[in-house]
């Protein structure tokens, strides 16, 4: 594909807003809001990548993804940029890509918890859960309790419903 014949930006923003993400394949990479920007450089696509931590294990997954709905559509030169700051936050996550975590039975992120990079205490609190209140996404009680900072994933703790008593992941803020 030479230069006057690639897609416009547009087109590219609707592909990858097709790709899952590999971990929740109820939301995509775009409704994360991991995709931080396209670009088009010459004839070569550019995509600017911001995974959700810098240790992120779906990173690899993730951009080959991309590249593979890249070539799919038929999109030769790829350039992958990795961007890590600003970093990642949850707020990224809009409102639509919550509801779809609360009904796969993943709880969406708090309101207001995301990294402000504010002072070490109220981060690390945010980390660990301390003093927070997860609705169930089964039930919506707030009767709910921490059972392991560490879930399913990386980004995601375990906890349980004190009411309906079903498990299920919290995303987290890193």
């Amino acid at each position: 594909m030479s230069a006057d014949t690639l897609p416009g930006t547009e087109d590219i923003w609707r592909w990858l807003s097709e790709v899952p993400d590999p971990e929740i394949p109820v939301i995509t990479i775009t409704e994360l809001g991991i995709i931080r920007d396209v670009a088009l450089d010459g004839d070569t696509v550019e995509v600017t990548v911001t995974p959700t931590y810098s240790g992120c294990p779906a990173t690899s997954m993730i951009n080959l993804q991309i590249e593979e709905k890249l070539r799919e559509k038929g999109v030769e030169n790829i350039r992958l940029k990795r961007q890590l700051s600003p970093a990642w936050t949850t707020d990224w996550i809009g409102a639509e890509a919550r509801e779809k975590l609360r009904a796969y039975g993943i709880a969406p992120p708090v309101d207001g918890t995301a990294a402000q990079g504010d002072m070490v205490a109220g981060r690390i609190a945010r980390m660990t859960g301390e003093n927070l209140t997860v609705n169930c996404p089964h039930c919506g009680s707030a009767n709910t309790a921490r059972v392991s900072q560490f879930g399913s994933t990386p980004c995601k703790a375990a906890y349980q419903c004190r009411d309906c008593l079903e498990p299920f992941d919290y995303f987290k803020c890193i």
